[in-house]
């Protein structure tokens, strides 16, 4: 626990440590030790204390003014969703009140203080602008001067400087029920995009986001062109003819005027047509250029509508497709009906429980560290519960939960026999085993979650009395999930890791013995036949060394026996050269 006798900061700063140790007591609370130092291995994280010792160090000002923001985390991500929901604002409200004076004077009090609480958030978002990072080389720039000339280089801030200029001072002119002066307001739109291309990669529903955005965009696009209609009636004038708003209407208010004024502009956009054809030159442009962004708007629609479906369906079409093949192999080589039927079985099975749906493609874009951090996530719980990787190093962990493969077998499949070479071993994630006699009538017992089996098998052990070999036969009873794990895997893995290899082993011998399974002399032999393979590959290797020596002694003496020969034709042909003269 640390303590910041600062004031109010460091009593805030002490209660937030003591809240931290508190919530990651309550959180590790009924595991074993021995789990926790299994965790610590792959432990990422940091409490409150950093923050405190900064805060000590430098006072809280200090802090502050060296604070950067990173641009890819969550605080910068939810600041731009509040810049975002004022930017809305402005794009909605400035607009519809600009040409709906009565809305405006309705309640001017609260749209003032709106407003400027609105103003105040855009001041304070270029201030946060200039305390946020940029990538150079892979790092993040903390230098304030860099951040602010990077800034101040980009088209962002000249659209921040002009959306936050004090344009409001036109109020003097215009009078409070004009908001005209605060169009500038909208150039902060950008920031928008911004947070919809962020939520969008963070969100674990994509699809269903896009056509939020999309509905959400094209709902902004009529009501502004709304508001752009009744602004162009006012203009011509009220009732002059039958394409412009006709306010003769007893009960016309706000609500008709705008609602009339959304219907028109959706029945123009979406080229549905059904409205009062226009009289007036500028009425037939204004009506041309709608129908035009609304062609345009309809192409996006079915166009961004179509690729969500076939986003959604890609996985769909890609299992089905799958099946298919399957079907015609069988149906090719006439496979038996009811193995034809458990194997369509099966592939629904896979299905409705998404089991390895799309995953492996998906993971192998990623680089190898975040793939293994993934895989540990995932299967962090399962590979802690063999007891012979429990003390490994954290190296290996992760090479062996990136060979972890999850199978899936049926109700009544085999999952080993009495006999058979045993080449990998069987995690069970999920489902019931039963361990039954070799006619498969009697069950000795059940293996249900978390069970493992067969790791004694893979690891090679000489003296082991059964050889390698399964000792037992192990049936599904349903559908089972079981992570296995390939002895050539294992293996390959090992070999960057001799101490461990010595570790496993000293380990599967300690189990055999208490089950009396191990011949020691085997043991001794195996170690007198270690010993002389050793022998054996330290003298091949002594041989390829002289080898490689002599080859290199006779390659120079062929290069100077060469340049022998070369310099005795050299004088041969001299002499016969004198001898002619």
């Amino acid at each position: 626990m640390i303590s910041v006798s600062k004031g109010r900061t460091g009593r805030r700063i002490t209660s937030f440590d003591r809240l931290t140790n508190w919530r990651s007591n309550k959180v590790l609370s009924g595991k074993s030790e021995k789990d926790d130092e299994f965790i610590k291995k792959f432990a990422v994280g940091c409490s409150a204390a950093a923050y405190a010792d900064e805060v000590e160090r430098t006072g809280f000002l200090g802090w502050l003014q060296s604070k950067v923001i990173v641009p890819y985390g969550n605080a910068y991500y939810y600041w731009t969703a509040i810049v975002s929901v004022t930017v809305t604002y402005n794009v909605i409200t400035v607009v519809l009140r600009s040409v709906f004076d009565e809305y405006q004077e309705s309640y001017i009090a609260a749209w003032l203080i709106i407003d400027y609480l609105c103003d105040m958030v855009y001041i304070f978002d270029m201030i946060v602008k200039f305390r946020t990072g940029y990538l150079e080389q892979g790092l993040i720039v903390r230098d304030l001067r860099k951040l602010a000339v990077n800034y101040m280089k980009s088209t962002r801030f000249k659209l921040d400087s002009i959306s936050i200029l004090p344009t409001d001072v036109l109020y003097v002119f215009t009078g409070l029920a004009n908001p005209t002066a605060r169009l500038n307001r909208l150039l902060k739109f950008p920031i928008i995009v911004e947070f919809a291309e962020r939520t969008e990669s963070r969100t674990s529903w994509p699809n269903a986001f896009r056509l939020f955005t999309l509905i959400s965009c094209i709902l902004v696009i009529i009501h502004l062109n709304a508001c752009l209609y009744f602004a162009v009636s006012e203009a011509i004038g009220l009732g002059s003819d039958q394409w412009v708003y006709d306010n003769n209407n007893l009960t016309d208010s706000f609500s008709r005027r705008y609602f009339y004024s959304f219907y028109w502009s959706t029945l123009t956009l979406t080229t549905i047509g059904e409205t009062p054809y226009p009289q007036r030159d500028e009425e037939i442009l204004f009506n041309t250029v709608d129908y035009l962004i609304g062609v345009l708007i309809f192409a996006t629609l079915v166009g961004n509508i179509g690729s969500m479906i076939t986003n959604m369906n890609a996985a769909r079409t890609e299992f089905q497709s799958r099946i298919d093949s399957i079907k015609q192999f069988m149906e090719l080589h006439k496979v038996d009906r009811n193995l034809q039927k458990r194997v369509i079985t099966w592939f629904d099975y896979q299905w409705l429980r998404k089991i390895n749906v799309g995953s492996d493609a998906a993971l192998k874009t990623l680089p190898p560290k975040l793939r293994a951090e993934i895989a540990i996530h995932v299967h962090f719980s399962t590979l802690r519960k063999v007891t012979i990787f429990q003390d490994c190093e954290a190296g290996l962990l992760v090479e062996l939960v990136l060979a972890l493969q999850l199978q899936v077998f049926s109700p009544g499949d085999y999952i080993c026999k009495k006999g058979d070479v045993g080449k990998e071993m069987y995690i069970v994630k999920e489902g019931k085993l039963e361990v039954v006699s070799d006619d498969g009538l009697k069950v000795f017992a059940t293996l249900s979650e978390g069970a493992v089996f067969g790791e004694l098998s893979i690891l090679n052990i000489a003296g082991n009395k059964n050889g390698n070999r399964r000792t037992a036969n192990i049936r599904s009873v349903g559908y089972s999930n079981l992570f296995a794990l390939s002895k050539d895997d294992l293996w390959s893995v090992l070999r960057y890791y001799p101490e461990a290899k010595k570790m496993l082993i000293m380990k599967g011998k300690e189990i055999l013995r208490k089950d009396n399974l191990l011949d020691e002399n085997a043991q001794e032999e195996e170690d007198i036949m270690d010993k002389l393979s050793k022998q054996f590959a330290d003298e091949i290797e002594e041989v390829k060394r002289r080898y490689e020596l002599i080859i290199d002694q006779y390659e120079k003496e062929q290069q100077t026996l060469q340049y022998r020969i070369t310099a005795l034709e050299v004088k041969l042909r001299n002499v016969h050269i004198e001898t002619n003269v």
